[in-house]
């Protein structure tokens, strides 16, 4: 029998998990199974869950039945169609601009308008976005990733924003953005050289503590993976 944790001790919790076939979505995956969650899990590869693609954003999650009492998004892209990061704003192209808002802002944004149906209104509920630590403005102090980190910037205002529409009909709901760190993955390779970086398991496992530890006052808000707010 699975080992059950949280706030249903008698019975298996719910997880949808959005970008299940990634490096860190996978791990998440995997890690919720491990302690005892039922996950449903998304993927552009393996349900052709395409985030760019409003229509089949809305096709697909129009299936689910919810409740989820934990709704993850692990989608994003540091590069979008083999364009890299900026190194300044000279580098910056409007296809490019376009592309990292699709993925890392529009899309998100489609799946929570999905939110309010599959979340439980009177039971604690999570709906967290992975999001990146250089979409803070406030601690933007090299410049550089113009697109990124906008588009992370972007995404972190759609996350305070849903926590305060979720807040009204959802008041126990918590809808943060979490920062995982610079983890080993695809999406990272080619910038590890200079930044610690830990594996997709044991990000999941920080990420993981974190939402265990998340009440609905911090609603709203950014943690990093080692639960410490993050400032916009």
């Amino acid at each position: 029998m699975p080992r059950m944790s949280g706030y249903l001790p008698f019975m298996s919790k719910r997880a949808l998990v959005i970008g299940a076939s990634g490096g860190v979505g996978s791990a998440l995956a995997a890690g919720l199974e491990e302690r005892g969650y039922s996950v449903r899990p998304l993927s552009r590869s393996e349900d052709g869950f395409d985030i760019t693609d409003e229509a089949r954003v809305d096709e697909l999650l129009r299936q689910e039945t919810g409740p989820y009492e934990l709704i993850l998004i692990a989608t994003g892209g540091l590069e979008v169609d083999g364009a890299p990061p900026e190194k300044s704003l000279r580098a910056v192209r409007a296809k490019s601009m376009q592309d990292q808002f699709a993925v890392n802002t529009i899309g998100p944004a489609l799946i929570l308008r999905h939110a309010s149906r599959l979340l439980p209104r009177a039971d604690r509920s999570v709906i967290a976005a992975l999001s990146a630590r250089v979409g803070s403005i406030s601690d933007n102090r090299l410049g550089g990733w113009v697109s990124y980190r906008a588009a992370k910037a972007a995404l972190n205002q759609v996350i305070r924003t849903a926590s305060i529409e979720l807040s009204r009909t959802h008041p126990k709901s918590i809808c943060v953005s979490l920062h995982p760190g610079t983890v080993e993955t695809g999406l990272t390779r080619k910038y590890l050289s200079r930044h610690p970086a830990v594996p997709p398991a044991q990000a999941a496992t920080n990420l993981l503590q974190v939402i265990d530890g998340l009440t609905p006052p911090d609603t709203g808000q950014f943690f990093d993976w080692a639960g410490k707010r993050v400032e916009w």
